[in-house]
């Protein structure tokens, strides 16, 4: 045999070799994607059980759950405005077995207010958004301010007098409160709380007398009329609410405060599994008896890719972070 063509065969065989160990590895990895998870899943949330984020989160985790026929247990890990929960999420193995119900504050004004121990746009990735929340001004029901007027003129009056809750600092709630102040031209002095859900409670029980936050956490006190709404925070009306006015409606032109939920992981997870776990979202998400449930308690149902959540996660950071630096808004 000519030494030309033995060299021809043999880079054949060489190739056929390569082309065999990259077929094994792609069947090795689609094998290893299909059998995940084959135990349970940890679903953290950075606030105490009875929030808004940990409302959407079971109902998320109750479906994947019975998707995977594996056990998706969401684990509260409440303090320091939902900085606690982000570094264990950011922390956690980098497996899959972890992931994180992040919301706006956890992931995008958070890095701007306190020095914390991780950096979650580097340390941790996206997976997908979940539902886009739609925010709401309540008050206590024996508060005198019947509308978004009457409030801002009491504040003026009293400046610094009238308190509002949040879930802590540099949530989301902190923050629609301190745009609320820019905007209004007031001073209504935040109290934070350890979540949303103790918040509500003395909020109901008269010792603060209005707040800032989700519909999801709002929506049954006002029907039961425990709070009175005085305005929703988007750019527009709620079907749940149709005749409570926009914040921008009421006499406060431009503005506009929206939040989200999202599922993120820690960095280096697998890109196999973050694929799975998105594709797995977008089935839950997809189902029209959890659209109904999410849309009844108002959050719209979101869904997307791992890089489009990726974007808005930085877009909304770098828009906080300019609104806190112009605001002079510091962590207490």
């Amino acid at each position: 045999m000519k030494p030309g063509r033995r060299r021809c065969i043999k880079a054949l065989r060489g190739l056929g070799l390569a082309l065999a160990m990259t077929a094994t590895a792609l069947a090795a990895s689609g094998a290893h994607a299909a059998s995940f998870p084959d135990k349970s899943v940890r679903m953290i949330v950075a606030f105490p059980a009875g929030g808004g984020t940990d409302i959407v989160a079971r109902i998320i985790a109750e479906r994947l759950t019975r998707l995977w026929g594996q056990q998706v247990i969401v684990d509260n890990r409440g303090g320091a405005g939902g900085v606690i929960g982000t570094e264990i999420a950011a922390r956690a193995a980098p497996d899959g077995y972890t992931i994180f119900m992040a919301t706006l504050g956890n992931m995008s004004i958070n890095p701007h207010l306190y020095k914390m121990n991780v950096d979650p746009i580097k340390d941790l990735t996206p997976i997908s958004n979940v539902v886009d929340v739609n925010f709401v001004l309540v008050a206590n029901a024996a508060f005198p301010a019947k509308s978004v007027k009457d409030l801002i003129e009491m504040a003026r009056s009293q400046p610094g007098k009238i308190n509002f809750s949040s879930s802590g600092v540099g949530g989301a709630p902190h923050l629609a409160g301190e745009l609320f102040n820019q905007m209004a031209g007031v001073k209504l002095t935040h109290i934070p709380y350890k979540g949303s859900a103790p918040s509500f409670t003395d909020l109901i029980g008269g010792q603060i007398p209005v707040t800032f936050d989700s519909l999801v956490q709002s929506l049954p006190y006002i029907q039961s009329g425990k709070l009175r709404a005085l305005g929703v925070l988007g750019a527009h009306r709620s079907s749940l609410l149709p005749d409570v006015p926009t914040l921008a409606e009421a006499g406060l032109p431009g503005y506009e405060f929206t939040n989200w939920f999202g599922l993120v992981a820690p960095s280096g997870v697998p890109a196999d599994r973050i694929r799975k776990l998105n594709a797995d979202v977008q089935k839950v998400l997809a189902e029209p008896a959890v659209r109904q449930e999410l849309e009844k308690m108002g959050a719209d149902p979101a869904g997307d890719t791992p890089e489009a959540f990726g974007k808005q996660i930085r877009d909304d950071s770098a828009k906080w972070a300019r609104i806190i630096q112009e605001q002079g808004i510091r962590a207490q």
